[in-house]
C-alpha cells in the first residue's frame, strides 16, 4: 500500500492519540508493569514527546510533556493512581529495563 507522507503522519498521530487516550483510561496499569512487559511506559512517551519538541526547537518542559501524556499534572496522577512497587516488580525492572 502506498501512502503519502502527509497521510502517514496523520495516521501515526491518530494512533498516538488513541494510545494516550487508552493509557489515560487504564489508570490501573502501573508504569512499572508496562516497563517490565513492554520496555516503555507513560514517562517514556512523555520523554519522547519532549525530545521531538526539542528537535523542532519548540519550548516544552518535562512537566508539560508529562501532562500531555497523563492528561493531568504528573504529581496529581501519581497521588491518585500510582501504587507502591513491590520488591518483585523492582527486581524485574532492574533485569528488564536497566537504563531506567
Amino acid at each position: 500500500m502506498a501512502i503519502d507522507d502527509k497521510t502517514r503522519t496523520e495516521l501515526e498521530a491518530a494512533v498516538f492519540r488513541r494510545l494516550v487516550s487508552h493509557l489515560r483510561e487504564r489508570t490501573d496499569v502501573q508504569n512499572i508493569d508496562m516497563m517490565n512487559l513492554a520496555g516503555f511506559c507513560r514517562n517514556c512517551l512523555s520523554n519522547w514527546m519532549k525530545d521531538a519538541a526539542d528537535e523542532k526547537g519548540l519550548a516544552m518542559t518535562k512537566d508539560e510533556s508529562r501532562e500531555a501524556v497523563y492528561g493531568m499534572p504528573y504529581e496529581t496522577w501519581k497521588a491518585k493512581y500510582q501504587a507502591e512497587a513491590s520488591p518483585a516488580q523492582l527486581d524485574a525492572m532492574k533485569k528488564n529495563a536497566p537504563s531506567h
